[in-house]
């Protein structure tokens, strides 16, 4: 790279988690004349989706749907990217312990269940699938939470109990505390805990045979400065990340994409979780898949 080439690249901070799809870039494999992304490590990556919603704190950063639902919602100047970074069949995070008698969705009413935040996205997904596919009335559970949201203004609704400082959801759920718990990616491997919702891997590709998407969990944002200054740059940024999921040979043929890229490819899932959201008093109100993305986002397919 000449000199002249090297003072127009532009050096962005980057916070994105280490998966197949982000290894080239992270590795410095994909290759730009026009940007350099200088990368922070946070395990687990979902401790950065604070740091970008409260102080903006990098460029370019991985973020959770329902987090960046709520960061639109209280002004945050950050701009989503139709680049998906992590989803998943959400059906078996939803756990019991067997031990203490079989336990199904139409078993809940009147249940504690768990889960880290009220405002977690797969949180969101879960009280969705239980509401919408098994007809659970949300508000006769007794949801009890952990953590605040990430974005600071945010409140849960009335009737969601706060744990104890210093309790732990995997122990009082076994403990009897709670009677399921709602985990995100770092699942618990005790063989006494099962899944609410039965054969959660075929109910979870039945759900995406249904809507024709996967629930995302997490996508990219960028900075509402860099996204209003320099479009080129945007669109140069989402370029590697598609070029970093296609190193990695993903989708696999005939396989589910975990990792949708596009705009009318993460529509679908955006719909939903706007909806859910809305409805479960998450955010204000229901925002139209358009309004989460701006000009130059909103154009960028695959």
């Amino acid at each position: 790279m000449n000199v002249a080439t090297a003072e127009k690249v532009k050096t962005l901070s980057a916070c994105l988690g280490t998966y197949a799809h982000t290894k080239a870039l992270k590795g410095g494999d994909i290759k730009s004349d026009k940007v350099s992304l200088a990368f922070t490590e946070i395990n687990p990556v979902n401790r950065a989706f604070m740091l970008m919603a409260r102080e903006q704190k990098f460029d370019v950063c991985e973020m959770a749907i329902a987090t960046y639902l709520q960061a639109k919602a209280y002004g945050k100047p950050i701009m989503l990217l139709p680049a998906t970074m992590m989803a998943r069949f959400q059906h078996g995070a939803l756990l019991y312990n067997a031990e203490r008698g079989t336990l199904r969705p139409q078993d809940l009413a009147g249940r504690r269940i768990g889960v880290r935040a009220f405002s977690q996205t797969t949180g969101v997904w879960i009280r969705g699938i239980l509401w919408k596919d098994y007809g659970l009335d949300l508000s006769t559970v007794n949801w009890v939470t952990f953590e605040d949201a990430h974005v600071a203004e945010y409140r849960d609704p009335p009737g969601v109990e706060r744990a104890a400082a210093g309790k732990d959801i995997a122990k009082m759920l076994m403990d009897g505390e709670l009677d399921a718990a709602i985990f995100g990616g770092a699942m618990p491997g005790d063989p006494r805990l099962k899944s609410v919702i039965p054969d959660p891997e075929a109910a979870g590709k039945a759900w995406c045979e249904k809507h024709g998407t996967v629930p995302i969990n997490h996508m990219v944002v960028v900075k509402d400065t860099l996204a209003k200054s320099d479009q080129g740059v945007v669109r140069e940024v989402f370029r590697m990340l598609l070029a970093s999921k296609k190193a990695a040979g993903l989708p696999a043929p005939g396989a589910v994409d975990f990792v949708p890229f596009g705009y009318d490819a993460v529509r679908p899932a955006l719909e939903l979780m706007a909806s859910y959201a809305a409805e479960m008093k998450l955010i204000p109100r229901r925002y139209a898949v358009e309004e989460l993305f701006d000009d130059t986002t909103r154009a960028l397919h695959v």
